[in-house]
């Protein structure tokens, strides 16, 4: 294919900005159908995006012969439906975080995908930005030697929503698979797997310690990577402030970031040198990845977010989450 056409299955709030102009702006590529269950409000999308088309069933969009390939932008309960549906009809698909609801999700996807013969992609749409490009070549590069360790903490206060007792899908398991853990702390674990490699065993704990909504709200975490580094996590969402800050310690320095700020990223030497490098966010977060994306499929480069890798983050937070 010369050019890639794509659908939207939930035309929702990621696909205002973060994602959806990019399907219009990458080369190669345009936005030609979204989907969303109130059609008034999918006209009301298409519409104020330029989409040629709308649909208020999902099956429709899916079998729409114009359609190369679909974006599916819902919550994880529905992340696997679409994507068999998907892959009976042929379609690529390009699936948003986290991949499903749990780790036997994610394989039955990939299978399907598989058996169909149709790639498989999820939006740790990170692993194109040049931030963590750049981290990624220091460390196989040895700046910081051998790696020995990682920390991750992440904390912040509950949302207005959350201490009022309405809180977002996000916080409803037979949503999105647990808490905000899985939906934020996936993008580090996942993006750690892409700097690092994968991790091969985790174990943790996880605790409802404010008792605003039915499932964790706090997880520890102990982890070890193919190459013998080892990590340690801790995500609260009911702490007084917000923070977010990784290290990657190695033999020789340490590099310090944040997945979601865009604070510098910090190269600490064992010679006592610093330095900090800053790197501005695109304005449509996706759109690197989704390049990535268009050019596999018009067979001009590789993807680096895929389900196999996807579904290691899966694999690694159902562990660390293993007994809640």
């Amino acid at each position: 294919m010369s050019k890639i056409r794509w659908g939207i299955i939930g035309c929702g709030d990621v696909t205002e900005v973060k994602s959806g102009p990019g399907f219009q702006k990458a080369d190669r590529s345009e936005l030609l159908a979204v989907m969303r269950r109130n059609g008034s409000l999918a006209e009301d999308y298409a519409r104020r995006h330029r989409v040629p088309k709308w649909y208020d069933d999902a099956d429709a969009l899916i079998h729409d012969l114009e359609v190369d390939a679909v974006y599916i932008a819902t919550p994880p309960s529905t992340h696997m439906e679409y994507t068999l549906r998907c892959a009976q009809a042929g379609k690529p698909v390009y699936v948003e975080k986290p991949m499903a609801m749990n780790e036997a999700e994610c394989i039955a996807m990939l299978q399907a995908c598989e058996e169909a013969k149709v790639p498989l992609f999820v939006a740790y749409y990170r692993r194109a930005l040049p931030r963590f490009i750049q981290i990624k070549q220091w460390v196989e590069n040895g700046a910081i030697g051998e790696i020995r360790h990682v920390n991750v903490i992440h904390y912040s206060p509950p949302a207005r929503d959350e201490l009022a007792g309405k809180g977002s899908w996000r916080v409803k398991p037979d949503i999105s698979g647990g808490g905000k853990f899985m939906d934020v702390g996936s993008h580090t674990l996942d993006i750690l797997d892409y700097i690092l490699g994968p991790i091969v065993s985790a174990a943790g704990t996880a605790a409802n310690q404010s008792g605003l909504y039915a499932t964790d709200d706090i997880v520890s975490a102990q982890f070890i990577f193919d190459s013998g580094a080892h990590g340690t996590g801790v995500w609260c969402f009911s702490a007084y402030e917000q923070y977010e800050m990784n290290e990657i310690v190695g033999s020789k320095g340490k590099i310090r970031f944040s997945t979601f700020g865009t604070e510098p990223v910090l190269l600490a030497l064992e010679t006592g040198a610093t330095d900090e490098f800053r790197f501005e966010p695109p304005q449509h977060i996706q759109q690197p990845l989704i390049q990535t994306i268009v050019d596999e499929l018009t067979s001009r480069g590789v993807c680096p977010s895929t389900g196999a890798s996807a579904a290691r983050t899966s694999r690694v937070m159902n562990q660390i989450r293993n007994g809640y």
